[in-house]
């Protein structure tokens, strides 16, 4: 499985992104698919994982209410609905896929990882 993350860009405080991640061959529901995030000089971050039917989510509390991830698995994509950026959202942020058991946020679980996105947010 090969994933891209496109979307990423540079917003003020307050705004809103949409982030999407592209995953090559049949995926559907194979994969537990999240969004992580590194921020400089910081370690990769949990964000938010959605479990192979879609019908659940864990999101990590800086971003909850904030942040919402969907997929569409018809075409093997998934999304991230950014609002309310704050600047400690900048980050890159990466979409990666695991074929453990639901649920997981643990970095270590996922096998596929796209190269990721930028996010800068203004003050």
């Amino acid at each position: 499985v090969q994933l891209q993350a496109f979307g990423g860009g540079l917003v003020q405080a307050g705004g809103s992104l949409r982030l999407s991640c592209s995953a090559s061959g049949r995926t559907d529901n194979t994969f537990i698919m999240a969004w992580f995030r590194q921020a400089p000089g910081k370690e990769r971050e949990f964000v938010v994982a959605i479990s192979r039917g879609g019908d659940n989510t864990r999101t990590s509390d800086s971003v909850k209410g904030r942040f919402t991830i969907s997929r569409v698995n018809a075409q093997n994509t998934v999304n991230l609905q950014l609002n309310s950026l704050k600047p400690e959202d900048t980050a890159i942020y990466y979409c990666a896929a695991s074929r453990s058991s639901w649920p997981t946020t643990a970095s270590a679980d996922f096998e596929f990882w796209g190269r990721g996105t930028q996010v800068t947010v203004s003050s």
